[in-house]
């Protein structure tokens, strides 16, 4: 019985030590097989692929109609993702209300709006100034009151019984004022005017009074400048009859979730165009001086016409 335990344990010393000189030998394998990382030797990280980089949404309300948003916007666009290293989404909505809900959806990173528009989102869900174009070195816009080159009318009260053409229900140039115009007549639209359509656009409501499908319309005094500049022919087919005290200028605006970092980077970009050939060329297209810094208060003018008329979207 000794014998045979003596044997067991010889046995089993036996094979202790070949499982650690396998083991061993394993894990001299392993180790040499270990790549060496050199932790001072500091290298930045590669780019992400593309699919990997989310696009800056750029929202543009539609104070012109898509294609001349394309046009002008596209450039800014490039501009951007240049500046910013991130490719850009252009979003276009066919309402200013369409555009709001997007910014208070946190959906865009930076929208174009319309004076109302950004009164209407300041006031329901914080929608924040970032900037403003200088166009013509001013920081105001203006209603201007349009109709056929043709026609006698040479005030609004001349138009009882015509078809206006609205641009958009939330526009103040082109909605809001002249309500407020048939207010001071004691009227109202559905009253006064034997037809009102919407355009939903401000160049569109120029070419429906160039085309005599409306007999007026109001449109921002911005979009009838450029338009006039593209087309000189349309001043023998329309004329303005009236034009509306200064407002603060269409803003650029991004939702009130945005991080201070993104805002200051956006701000920063816009802010130094001018100093930047490529951007010089972008603010031309656009037919902007520059863009610049404006105080809230700047729209309280706006403010006023709106709660008077109590026009809503």
């Amino acid at each position: 019985m000794s014998r045979f335990t003596a044997n067991s344990v010889g046995s089993q010393i036996l094979l202790a030590t070949l499982l650690l000189l396998l083991l061993s030998g394993c894990g001299a394998v392993q180790a040499a097989s270990l790549p060496y990382v050199d932790l001072s030797n500091r290298e930045p990280l590669p780019a992400a692929a593309p699919a990997e980089v989310i696009p800056l949404r750029l929202a543009v309300a539609a104070i012109i109609s898509p294609e001349g948003t394309v046009d002008s916007y596209s450039g800014l666009a490039q501009y951007l993702g240049q500046k910013l290293h991130r490719p850009v989404e252009l979003i276009q909505r066919r309402t200013y209300a369409e555009a709001n809900d997007l910014i208070a959806q946190n959906a865009v990173d930076l929208a174009f709006v319309c004076t109302s528009a950004y009164v209407d989102g300041h006031e329901s869900f914080g929608m924040e100034l970032l900037v403003a174009p200088e166009v013509n070195g001013e920081l105001v816009y203006y209603s201007k009151l349009i109709v056929p080159a043709a026609s006698s009318a040479t005030s609004i009260a001349d138009l009882r019984g015509r078809v206006f053409a609205f641009t958009d229900p939330m526009s103040h140039s082109g909605r809001v004022y002249p309500t407020y115009l048939l207010q001071q007549l004691e009227t109202t639209p559905e009253e006064f005017f034997s037809r009102t359509i919407f355009t939903y656009s401000h160049d569109k409501a120029i070419e429906a009074v160039a085309h005599g499908v409306a007999d007026g319309a109001a449109v921002d005094s911005l979009v009838l400048d450029f338009a006039l500049q593209r087309d000189p022919s349309l001043a023998e087919r329309i004329k303005v009859i009236h034009t509306s005290p200064p407002f603060g200028i269409p803003p650029v605006v991004v939702p009130p979730q945005l991080s201070p970092r993104q805002k200051a980077l956006l701000r920063d970009i816009l802010l130094d165009m001018p100093n930047d050939p490529e951007g010089r060329k972008v603010l031309g297209q656009l037919g902007f001086d520059r863009f610049t810094i404006l105080n809230d208060a700047a729209y309280n003018t706006a403010r006023q016409v709106i709660a008077t008329t109590g026009v809503s979207p």
